[in-house]
């Protein structure tokens, strides 16, 4: 079946940045938060995404964090996992400098988010991620999400990539297209791993072929998305489809507010805090709690 066999597993999470109570990065608890996923149904992690507030860290904050959940990872007791960078922008050189400094850090592999704001054709996009793909050998994960970059990576483009580029192998597709993704997995080789960005798309996009998610909720309910892919990839539609359906309130109050702000509320209601989200997001108001606080105790979590 295919997705099956990704080469990064089926639950990634996109992992929140731990910051300290003045909004400073705060790198051990990055680490303690990264062991605590990963012992929670995460098979890797996505470090410095949208999720990591990517857009308000310095170059030299990323890195620090890619070091620090490389240190961590490579003692994790079930197998050293993907380490996953955020390496992406709207200038290409910069994008290119990081993804070399995110490799050298000890990162494993790359995602990186298509370029927003000016708006580039499909060949700009196309030689965007050529000149990203050339410069390091680590494979790179495509990061689709229209909503937020307005510019989409077209399935067209998507495949072009996939065979021209040995070492782009993967894309996270958060268009919440659903024909997109059905056109990437026809058109890409069956190695190429579809995952949804998206929590709420995950069981169609598996059932198109995806390989699983690069998740948000995975935070939360890292083990019980876990399990349903394993339900999934072993035949048990029944039960993936009543797993995944089971999620979707926690999808719900996780998007309440611009993410990461109800994700950093929730690990501190569960004994992980992240501290507090960077300006220009703020952090959640009381209305905003307690659909969190709510959805997290309906679950079963507190």
């Amino acid at each position: 079946m295919r997705g099956e066999s990704a080469r990064f597993g089926h639950v990634l999470t996109a992992m929140a940045t731990p910051m300290d109570p003045r909004g400073w990065v705060d790198t051990s608890r990055a680490a303690e938060l990264a062991r605590w996923l990963l012992a929670n149904g995460s098979r890797g992690l996505v470090v410095n995404g949208t999720t990591g507030e990517s857009p308000t860290t310095s170059l030299d904050e990323k890195v620090e964090l890619v070091r620090a959940v490389r240190k961590m990872s490579m003692n994790d007791r079930n197998g050293t996992p993907w380490v996953i960078a955020g390496a992406g922008g709207n200038n290409t050189a910069e994008a290119v400098e990081l993804a070399k400094r995110s490799h050298e850090a000890g990162a494993t592999a790359l995602l990186s988010v298509a370029p927003y704001y000016n708006k580039p054709s499909q060949e700009g996009l196309y030689r965007h991620y050529r000149a990203i793909a050339d410069a390091t050998p680590l494979p790179v994960i495509l990061y689709n999400v229209p909503g937020r970059t307005i510019t989409n990576i077209e399935a067209s483009t998507t495949a072009r990539l996939a065979k021209d580029a040995p070492n782009i192998v993967a894309t996270k597709e958060a268009s919440a297209n659903m024909a997109q993704v059905a056109e990437i997995v026809r058109t890409t080789p069956d190695d190429f791993d579809v995952y949804s960005g998206d929590d709420a798309t995950i069981l169609p996009t598996l059932a198109l072929g995806g390989a699983g998610v690069i998740s948000v909720i995975s935070h939360v309910v890292g083990n019980d998305l876990a399990a349903m892919h394993r339900a999934w990839f072993a035949g048990d539609r029944e039960e993936a489809a009543l797993r995944f359906l089971k999620t979707l309130p926690i999808t719900r109050a996780l998007f309440c507010a611009p993410s990461p702000a109800p994700t950093k509320y929730a690990l501190s209601l569960l004994g992980q805090p992240a501290g507090p989200v960077r300006l220009p997001l703020v952090d959640l108001n009381d209305t905003e709690q307690s659909i969190v606080s709510d959805a997290l105790r309906d679950y079963g979590l507190l």
